[in-house]
């Protein structure tokens, strides 16, 4: 019989000794460093007053995954920041407990603060920079007061521009310009200071100022120190501070840090191969619709034609993006069959299936019932339907499970290439409804088990945040405001007119009765030119904004907006268009599928939650960079360009190229309990 005892022994020996073999030579090194270099939490430090630039800056630390200690500046029981706050000794190592520093501004304690002064010394002594969120131009950061060829006032529209220095320096990812947002001449949005640097002042973004430049934002090395001094006023929605964000970051960490950033588009085109109602402008509803009275007769549909399908084709070609055919397989059969004008042929189907390998395909179940309890529609709105009982009556499991079966059987016979995990019902319907079905259908969580769903869409606007069904997770997508049952540029300028404009002007009042939530137009929109004029730039303004947000949820609209006049191109082409133009190359659009958009959230939240428990230690000393998760948490991290990660035996290029950076999700190696990053010298 084989000794297993002996056989282990000799095996954790051999690993022991492998173990020796790769660390000893890197121990022999680095002797000489290891032995003064302190210890760097990576971990920030953000002194909150209560403003919007340090707000902004926070959410940028916590939407990215970088942990912080937030010290509220106005609250009597904050912590003293002093040398024991700052720094103590781990193992007889100096450690900093911090690797960056946020203020609001350059000395938000007041003249001879102690706090200030220990600050100062923390930062001389470790290294660690500083941001100042939001100051005015004068010399105490390095700039020129504003009367000596400077400015101070309303911003709005101002077009400023990365520096030379900028573009080398931490802001590398953009392509250059950094327009000012002006969305409304009668609402005054940014106000800020222009300088002109002294020595010891690096612009990073400066404007035109006369007939020359100051600078806006860069960096102010002095006393042994770096502040990075923004001198003009923010929000976290501005497009101006989303685009320098990362920057921000990526300066403050010196590149190194927990968490990571990317810019992420997805538009998932839903009911594919059905037909869309059509709204009907006298009536100001959808004829089929249940609560569209007097529509009886009137109905009208709205679906894509073979010239649709391979515009569609050639536009992503043009542009370099993939749309997402969401796709109802037993819809479009039953079209072909009530249209038997057509010989029983489907051109349009025809053609996207030719152009099948173009596009990513997701399962949006066969005919697109609605999977949650029966309606009772006698009213407006529905509600639950119950039986004799008084029990709610839902679709069954065996009902769901053969819609969502049929639907993928169909697209493998069709040679669709899918993802059997990924789904997405009839209006995220299933999921829990409000307010007339509060809770999921208790038939969904089974169904979706027994066709392999793990990853089923819901509405962003009713469910942001990532949950379970079963053993499936949500994916939340934002809705885009390009309307499902309008096919023309007028039947959307209409539509959005009856839901936006107030009573006197002919809406329906929507906007008054909800003011905290919506606006009514100044004015009705022109129904020949107000969609490409008004509703097309608000909504690739929103939608750029989830881009620039780290926000991987994708956006969704429907078949019917590739159809007729094509309103959602126009859209697509302002996002794609604008952001190609912000971003240099080094920093493309992640389009991804579904079921990498919920594996991230997935990561996200166990990420955060492992931070919420303290249960993450992460640390730099010299050029090796150390992070500790629980088992099982994968933690994203940042490090520059040439960083390796070290192996059992040896090491490999650390992450994906990404904005300048390396980053990625990453986990211990083999016989390893922690991640180790050796950076470049």
């Amino acid at each position: 019989m084989v000794n297993k005892n002996r056989m282990n022994r000799a095996a954790a020996a051999w690993v022991a000794a492998a173990l020796v073999s790769v660390a000893v030579p890197a121990s022999a090194a680095t002797a000489a460093e290891t032995a003064v270099a302190p210890r760097i939490d990576l971990r920030v430090l953000v002194v909150d007053d209560g403003g919007s630039s340090i707000e902004a800056i926070t959410t940028e630390l916590r939407d990215t995954g970088v942990p912080y200690t937030r010290v509220e500046l106005g609250s009597g029981s904050r912590p003293v920041i002093d040398a024991g706050f700052l720094s103590d000794t781990v193992d007889g190592r100096p450690r900093a407990k911090f690797q960056g520093v946020v203020l609001p501004n350059e000395n938000p304690f007041g003249a001879g603060s102690a706090e200030m002064a220990a600050l100062a010394a923390y930062e001389t002594s470790y290294g660690i920079r500083q941001v100042d969120a939001y100051t005015w131009a004068h010399p105490g950061v390095g700039l020129e007061y504003t009367d000596n060829g400077g400015y101070a006032g309303q911003l709005d529209g101002t077009r400023a521009a990365i520096t030379p220095a900028g573009r080398a320096g931490p802001f590398g990812y953009l392509g250059g310009e950094v327009a000012f947002e002006d969305n409304s001449v009668l609402i005054p949005e940014s106000f800020g200071f222009m300088g002109q640097p002294r020595p010891g002042y690096t612009s990073y973004l400066d404007a035109p100022v006369g007939s020359g430049r100051a600078s806006l934002l860069g960096e102010y090395t002095h006393d042994g120190r770096s502040e990075l001094v923004v001198t003009f006023g923010y929000n976290q929605y501005q497009r101006q501070y989303r685009l320098l964000a990362r920057g921000i970051v990526e300066w403050l960490t010196r590149g190194v840090h927990l968490g990571q950033s990317r810019n992420y588009f997805a538009v998932h085109v839903d009911d594919v191969f059905a037909p869309d109602a059509r709204w009907n402008s006298e009536l100001n509803c959808t004829p089929g619709d249940y609560a569209c009275p007097g529509g009886e007769g009137k109905e009208s549909s709205i679906r894509m034609t073979a010239g649709d399908a391979q515009y569609a084709a050639q536009w992503q070609q043009a542009k370099g993006f993939k749309l997402d055919m969401v796709f109802n397989a037993g819809a479009g059969e039953e079209w072909k069959a009530e249209n038997a004008a057509n010989g029983g042929t489907d051109p349009m189907a025809a053609q996207l299936l030719a152009d099948r390998a173009k596009y990513r395909w997701i399962n949006h179940t066969y005919t697109h019932p609605f999977l949650g309890c029966v309606q009772d529609t006698a009213t407006v709105p529905w509600s639950c339907a119950k039986n004799a009982q008084g029990a709610i009556q839902w679709m069954s499991r065996s009902e769901i499970a053969a819609q969502i079966r049929d639907n993928h059987n169909w697209a493998v016979l069709k040679g669709i290439s899918l993802d059997r995990s990924e789904l997405v019902t009839g209006e995220h319907s299933g999921l829990k409804t409000l307010p007339q079905q509060p809770q999921d259908n208790p038939n969904l969580a089974g169904a979706l088990a027994d066709n392999g769903v793990r990853w089923v869409a819901s509405d962003n606007s009713r469910e942001p945040a990532q949950r379970g069904v079963g053993n499936a997770l949500t994916v939340p997508r934002h809705p885009m405001n390009v309307y499902y049952n309008t096919g023309t540029n007028a039947e959307m300028a209409d539509e959005y007119n009856w839901i936006y404009a107030s009573r006197a002007d002919g809406g329906s009042g929507i906007c008054e009765d909800n003011p905290a939530t919506s606006t009514c137009l100044a004015a009705p929109l022109d129904p020949a030119t107000g969609y490409l004029t008004h509703i097309v730039p608000q909504e690739a303004r929103t939608a750029l904004r989830h881009v620039l947000a780290n926000d991987p949820r994708p956006h969704y609209v429907h078949q019917s907006n590739l159809a007729e006049d094509r309103t959602l191109y126009p859209v697509l082409d302002e996002v794609l268009d604008t952001y190609r133009v912000l971003y240099a190359a080094n920093t493309p659009i992640v389009n991804q599928s579904q079921k990498d958009t919920g594996t991230e959230l997935q990561r996200r939240a166990a990420w955060d939650k492992a931070l919420a428990e303290g249960k993450v230690t992460a640390y730099r000393i010299g050029t090796t960079v150390t992070v500790k998760a629980p088992t099982g948490v994968v933690a994203p991290v940042t490090a520059p360009e040439g960083t390796r990660k070290q192996l059992l035996l040896g090491t490999t290029a650390y992450g994906n190229a990404y904005a300048g950076t390396r980053s990625a999700w990453t986990g211990p190696e083999l016989l390893q309990n922690s991640v180790t990053l050796r950076l470049p010298s």
